[in-house]
């Protein structure tokens, strides 16, 4: 009767071990970092006052874009819990979070550069997690 409680038990566990290395729940876009946001590259993340939360879209278009690239959403990319994605004007899609576009800002070099931050009369902001 014990090896059967013992074979239960592997088996039980190699079955829960199994089921968390194929979690399939998407990852968040970004992480937090030395108490700012961040994307997958270590770079800070900010937003940017004109934009609406909850528009769905990005005003930071042409030239805009060029110095604050947006943090793109990967094709089959799913939104989840805060984060939701935004289809911007050249049909690419974008993070945003609590309704918000992520933006990079094209002056800060190495992750931790927080260069942007009240940049053009305090409207682009560091997010903070």
């Amino acid at each position: 009767m014990k090896i059967t409680n013992l074979a239960l038990a592997l088996l039980a566990s190699a079955t829960l071990a199994a089921c968390s290395a194929n979690d399939t729940r998407p990852a968040a876009p970004a992480m937090a970092s030395n108490g700012v946001l961040t994307g997958p590259n270590g770079m800070t993340l900010y937003t940017f006052d004109k934009d609406t939360a909850g528009s769905g879209k990005s005003v930071c278009n042409g030239p805009c874009a060029t110095n604050w690239p947006p943090l793109f959403a990967m094709d089959g990319a799913t939104a989840s819990g805060d984060y939701s994605i935004v289809t911007r004007d050249d049909g690419k899609k974008q993070w945003a979070l609590k309704g918000k576009p992520l933006y990079f800002w094209i002056k800060d070099q190495k992750p931790g550069d927080k260069t942007g931050d009240g940049f053009l009369n305090n409207a682009w902001h560091i997010v903070k997690p």
